[in-house]
Parts: C-alpha cells; structure tokens; sequence
C-alpha cells in the first residue's frame, strides 16, 4: 500500500521538470491558469491562524490573560455581561475571543498572550518589539511577547515631554503632549496586526528627538494611506485576518479602518504636523509620528481656524513638508489665499505668515524678491563700479531661499545678471581695471 500526501498549498508539484494535471481517467500538462491558482493559494493562507502543535495553556501569561479579558468585556458590553466573562474558564474566553479553536492554540494566541519563554514556539519568527533611540543619547531595548503587554511597556521608553505653543494673539502659552498616547499605541498595535510574519522579522520603534518612526515588514495591504484619512475607506481584507480579528475583541484595535483617520485627526487638535506613510520599499511600511513644529505659519493657522476642512489640514501640511499635492488641491489653497509660490517651493502665503507671526520665518525660506536681489547688484555696482562673479554670488546669496542649494543658487544668480543685461542696466567688461559686471 502507498500513501500519497496532498501537495502543500501553493507550490505545484512537478515530475521530472513538468508539472501534471488530471483530465478525466488521462493525465496531462497542467495549464498556466491553474498553475497561477495554486501559487495564489499561498497568498490566502493565514500564517496567524495556524495550530502550535506543542502549545499548551500553560505557555499562557495569566497576567496577559487578565488584561486581555478586560478589553473583551470593553469591547463587548453592550452583548455580553462582565459576569458571565468572568465566570468563563480561560480556554472559553480564549475560543470566543477567536484565540483557540478544536484542533488547538493559534500562532495570533502565543503572539498576544504567550508567555515570554514560550516564543520558541513561533521559531524561526523573532517575536519582538525593538525600541531604539537616536539622537544626542543612544539606547535600545527588546520587548517580546506577549504583545497585548510589551506595547505598553515599550511605550513608557518614549519621552513624552510637554511641548509649548504660543496661540495668535494670547499671552498665555498651550501645553500638550509630545506625543498622543493612544496614536503610538494605535501605531504600534497596527504594525502587530498588519506585519508579514512569513518574512520572520521584528517590528522596530526608533525615537528621534522630534520624531517617532515605527517599521513594520510587508506592503501596505490594501489600498493607500489617504484613503483611510480622508474617505474613511473601510478594508475588504486583511493580511492576518485571525489575529485583527482577535485583537478587535481584545479592544487592541477598530478594523474599520478608522485608526489612521483618528491618528491623523489627534495630530492635526493637537496643532502638530500630520504622520507621514513612506510606501517606497514594497518589503516594508514605515510611519512618521512628529513631536514637534515643522513650520510654525501651519500651526498658528490651525490654532487660529478651528474649522479648517480637514483635506486643506491634510495639502497644508503636505506643502509645509515640501510633498508634492494634487492639482485640485493646490488650486482649492490657491483660492483660498492659503499657499503662494510655485511648484516644488510652495509656501504659506505671505498674508498668513504675517497674521500668524512668522514673517520673518518666511522670508528666509522663501528668499527674497527678484526686485530686492537686482537692487542689491545695481546699487553695489554704483558704489564700487565693477564686481566680479564671485562678489555677485556672496552679495545676493544670503537674500535667497534657504532650500536653494549652492547650484541652484549660482543658476539663480545667473538669471538676474541675464535679465539685467537684457534690460540693459548692466553688461559685462572682459578686460581692463573695471573687468567684470558694469553699470549701463
């Protein structure tokens, strides 16, 4: 007798370099379109919801468990009495909390609730959470399971100083948070419960000293980040679907999809710049949660017009960032006399700048005006009489935008000697004393 096992899913198996397919009593070559099939049917498997052979109850954290039963009677109040939650065995709560099944304990149970010893049992997967942080002071610190409790611990490494801001008009400065407390836990219970675990990596949490960054591995699973900040775009699936649902029940996360909007909003009350998604590597997601003043005219604005629609909060602080924003949003700026200057230099206008008390901020980022820099030649020239290129350069330098860089600069430079020349204010004397720029 032979026993055959059934091929794994999504590999198709070949004999010999080709691969076969039944057709009736006959065998014959395996079509494309069902080779594509199988292949898909490792994309469909859920890699949290898979059995620990060896686990048991006892690789359980009870004091995981404990924080874990409070979430579920948060999250199902208005269903289920506490009473009856808590008269519940542990291994009852674990099935209804989607944790367990018949056949035994899920890889998205030992990832939230297992005991620190027990994250063998996910081998060769590195179960941890890794906060690192940067800036004039290094340190770092591991945090493995069980996540439901490792958040928070990892949390309390953040230095979440006050901040001050000074609103328009008042005398008397606002104090807030560095950080949202529940916009970096929702930051980091998303990176739990959308990760790749196929691709057997931590989730990293580095602190700078203006800014949290949290990595997750995988693509952004569906859709783009604007969506969910602006349209409340609700998923139709998920990577892990096993463990969102569980840590739904736990009250961990909303799988509407309601928390980037939430995390967005919480920045934008709190009149600091929004988080930022960088999607440019498909192998991971990287969010920017910001802890201080990127430029000081976005934030006077929101502290003054509380009624701001939140898609210009969203293109303002895209163009404080130097982001590039659609057309239809930088018109709708534009008639709204919020943004001046062209593509890729937009800035706030300068009538905002001014009501805000910025302008001297703004002046240096946006430069001075054409006019001043041809006035700032022409009257060195009546001065001195003549000035080389390199005398041009160190006089109208410091009169242009900071974002310029040198090249930019001296290509600048070189229109308004051209368009002076043009004009016939100036022209150019090759030899003799007075070589170099020359009035008329």
């Amino acid at each position: 007798m032979f026993e055959i096992p059934s091929a794994p899913k999504g590999i198709p198996i070949a004999w010999k370099g080709h691969w076969y397919g039944r057709a009736g009593e006959n065998t014959e070559p395996l079509a494309l379109d069902k080779i594509d099939t199988i292949r898909s049917q490792s994309h469909l498997m859920d890699w949290t919801a898979q059995i620990v052979e060896d686990a048991e109850l006892s690789d359980l954290s009870p004091e995981a468990i404990a924080v874990a039963r409070r979430g579920f009677a948060e999250h199902n109040a208005s269903r289920i009495p506490t009473e009856t939650i808590e008269s519940w065995t542990d291994e009852e709560f674990l099935r209804h909390a989607g944790l367990v099944t018949k056949r035994g304990i899920t890889r998205a149970c030992i990832l939230l609730l297992g005991k620190p010893e027990a994250s063998y049992l996910l081998s060769p997967l590195m179960a941890e959470l890794t906060w690192k942080l940067v800036g004039q002071e290094h340190a770092y610190e591991h945090f493995g399971i069980p996540f439901i409790l490792s958040t928070t611990r990892l949390y309390s490494r953040i230095r979440n100083i006050k901040i001050r801001l000074l609103p328009p008009g008042e005398l008397i400065q606002r104090e807030v948070e560095k950080y949202d407390q529940g916009s970096v836990l929702e930051a980091m219970h998303n990176c739990i419960a959308h990760q790749d675990y196929t691709k057997h990596s931590r989730i990293s949490v580095t602190e700078y000293p203006d800014r949290l960054e949290f990595t997750s591995v995988g693509s952004f699973f569906e859709g783009v980040p604007d969506e969910y900040a602006l349209e409340g775009h609700m998923p139709r699936s998920y990577r892990n679907p096993t463990l969102i649902q569980a840590m739904t029940q736990l009250n961990m996360i909303d799988h509407l999809g309601y928390g980037i909007e939430r995390m967005n909003r919480s920045q934008a009350n709190r009149y600091l710049p929004l988080p930022d998604y960088d999607l440019s590597d498909p192998r991971e997601v990287k969010l920017t949660i910001y802890g201080r003043v990127v430029d000081e005219g976005y934030t006077r604005l929101l502290m003054q017009d509380t009624e701001l629609p939140f898609e210009d909060v969203l293109a303002l602080d895209r163009v404080q960032k130097g982001h590039l924003i659609s057309d239809v949003a930088l018109r709708r700026l534009r008639n709204k006399g919020l943004v001046e200057e062209r593509r890729p230099h937009l800035r706030v206008a300068a009538e905002v700048a001014e009501a805000t008390g910025t302008r001297a901020e703004y002046i240096r980022v946006r430069g001075q005006s054409d006019e001043y820099c041809c006035a700032l030649i022409t009257d060195y020239l009546k001065k001195h009489g003549h000035a080389g290129r390199a005398t041009i350069d160190a006089i109208v330098f410091p009169s242009l935008s900071s974002e310029l860089n040198d090249d930019q600069r001296r290509n600048k430079v070189k229109n308004l000697l051209g368009k002076l020349r043009k004009d016939r204010v100036i022209h150019y004397e090759p030899k003799g004393e007075n070589k170099g720029w020359v009035l008329g």
